[in-house]
């Protein structure tokens, strides 16, 4: 990169960059993790022997952030997988439970904008269809940040909600389910053919908020691909052309997400490893009454904190995930 010919050829140059950007955020985070264990390590002594209780309880603090820097640091070196550095959707669907599911849905959306926010990963709203007295029945977000794909990866299947329910007048529990999938965005170089007798594309009016251009026209666009049974809806851009550029580009990565996972589920019929998580299976169950629990079904990880989870506190249930599936 010194050289001075380096940028003679722009495009060789820019992957030359983004391959030696991409090393130094696994060596860079490193050396600064030793740096402060090591300032940490010296001080510690002198700590001790002043009695300097202040001086103790910071270090001790310090040492923490560097024990959860590393852990972080550690689950992302498991994201080695074709899709897993790739920003990616997140669409969340009601399942059983009426109006309640679709309130749930709303609360599973919050929840995601804000664990997003606190990965300071870019959030943008691609579809929604708001429920028929109140909530959600669907929405999609999109999550643009470094590894949004490989960390999200591990909210997929069915999220069960237990409660009492607002919009019963007699206050009886209710049990709710809203299913959640992941899709890695395809990039330039991923090179993906949809023919246009392979698709239907409908549009129709687009619902709730979002401007003057809302049921004004029909702009939204639903495409469904016909062989695989597979539907994507856009209704977050101004015009009709974004929202079916949009869809294509869903279409495009859930069509290359279904092709890398067939491909590596062959590996592993291959390899004798027949390790079932299935997509649809229930993964976590938040248990707002009698009592405040949510556990996750897979690694048994759990926390009384139902309001702290609600507000995006999600990683100990994502990095145990990784921890244990990769």
């Amino acid at each position: 990169m010194e050289e001075q010919d380096f940028w003679n050829h722009p495009e060789e140059a820019q992957k030359i960059v983004e391959d030696c950007n991409e090393l130094r955020a696994w060596t860079n985070p490193a050396k600064e993790f030793k740096r402060k264990f090591e300032d940490a390590g010296s001080l510690l002594p002198e700590a001790y022997d002043a009695e300097d209780e202040e001086l103790l309880e910071e270090l001790i603090a310090e040492l923490d952030k560097i024990e959860k820097g590393l852990t972080e640091l550690e689950v992302r070196k498991m994201l080695s997988g074709e899709m897993d550095s790739k920003n990616c959707y997140l669409s969340i669907n009601a399942g059983a439970g009426g109006t309640e599911a679709c309130d749930w849905v709303q609360m599973l959306s919050r929840m995601y904008q804000r664990w997003a926010a606190k990965r300071n990963w870019k959030l943008e709203i691609v579809d929604t269809v708001d429920g028929e007295v109140a909530g959600t029945k669907s929405v999609t977000l999109k999550f643009t940040g470094r590894f949004a794909y490989g960390y999200a990866k591990a909210e997929k299947g069915v999220h069960r909600l237990v409660r009492i329910s607002p919009f019963d007048s007699s206050n009886r529990r209710h049990t709710s389910f809203a299913s959640v999938d992941v899709t890695p965005e395809i990039t330039d170089d991923i090179q993906i053919e949809v023919r246009p007798d392979d698709i239907r594309v409908d549009t129709f009016r687009a619902s709730g908020a979002g401007g003057q251009h809302v049921n004004v026209t029909d702009s939204a666009v639903r495409i469904t691909h016909l062989s695989s049974g597979i539907v994507v809806s856009c209704q977050g851009e101004r015009s009709q052309n974004q929202n079916k550029e949009t869809c294509l580009k869903m279409l495009k990565s859930k069509l290359y997400e279904k092709e890398v996972i067939a491909r590596e589920e062959k590996i592993r019929e291959m390899s004798g490893n027949k390790m079932d998580i299935a997509w649809g299976s229930q993964i976590r169950n938040y248990v707002f009454q009698p009592y405040t629990l949510v556990k996750d079904t897979r690694t048994k990880v759990e926390s009384t904190n139902v309001q702290a989870v609600m507000d995006g506190e999600l990683d100990d249930f994502v990095n145990a995930y990784l921890k244990e599936f990769g």
